[in-house]
């Protein structure tokens, strides 16, 4: 006798359900190996409905795939066309803001090499590390919009109302050319209490810059950088806060 090839159970007539077994009134109990017809699509042929289920399932999943990928697609392809220009705030921010941190990261690198006092060594070597990292981001940033790191802007320009937020030149918050030279001469107690002295100060312009440009933005990477330094900045006020009130204490 012949065994099927295939060993599930259909349902539908003429297709045997073990070997053997008749599948209509009548049938033969000997029967040659069963296969499909040749036409499956012919008119009259009843494709097994178990078969037709598992055909639109795949079409639906194929369908729903290739949708996934379009939205994909369109999701990355539209903040492409929509990235700040070269005079966005966005961008004058992060052309300043990277200006702002590369001053932060030379002070506290003076600091980590020439202070003996293992908190204030571990706090510049934290502050130096995670302003030298978002200045990263900042510059990634303006070449994935394709800008320039630098501008002919002049610095501030991007932030309204910022008129005489410009001293001398500097952004808020940042050393002089003098209490730079100074920070390098200075030893022991002196060089921890300059370098904290000036870096709160320096916090302080930083986070009134991240919160103006808050409210000129609505790009989520910006959005997200700024509120970090914010975050981040503040709970280094409260530390050195403390670590000052600790030195001139002693």
């Amino acid at each position: 006798m012949a065994v099927p090839t295939e060993s599930s159970t259909p349902t539908e007539p003429g297709v045997p359900t073990e070997a053997g077994a008749p599948t209509e009134a009548g049938a033969p109990t000997e029967m040659a190996e069963w296969s499909a017809p040749a036409d499956a699509d012919a008119p009259g042929d009843h494709t097994a409905p178990a078969a037709r289920g598992r055909f639109g399932a795949v079409w639906l999943a194929a369908v729903l795939v290739f949708g996934l990928l379009v939205g994909l697609a369109i999701g990355l392809l539209v903040p492409r066309l929509t990235t700040p220009g070269d005079d966005s705030a966005e961008a004058g921010f992060l052309r300043d803001m990277s200006t702002h941190h590369s001053q932060a990261v030379e002070m506290s690198m003076i600091a980590h090499a020439n202070s003996t006092n293992p908190d204030i060594v571990t706090l510049s070597g934290d502050i130096a590390l995670t302003q030298h990292g978002q200045i990263g981001y900042m510059q990634a940033w303006l070449r994935d919009w394709h800008l320039s790191p630098t501008g002919s802007a002049p610095p501030m320009a991007w932030m309204k109302d910022s008129a005489g937020s410009v001293q001398n030149g500097l952004m808020p918050g940042m050393a002089t050319p003098e209490q730079l030279a100074e920070l390098r001469k200075a030893t022991g107690k002196a060089l921890d209490v300059q370098y904290l002295t000036l870096m709160r100060q320096h916090h302080l312009g930083g986070i009134h810059m991240a919160q103006e440009i808050l409210t000129e933005t609505d790009n989520e990477d910006v959005t997200w950088l700024a509120e970090s330094q914010v975050r981040g900045q503040q709970s280094e006020i409260n530390l050195i806060d403390a670590m000052l009130k600790e030195l001139q204490a002693s």
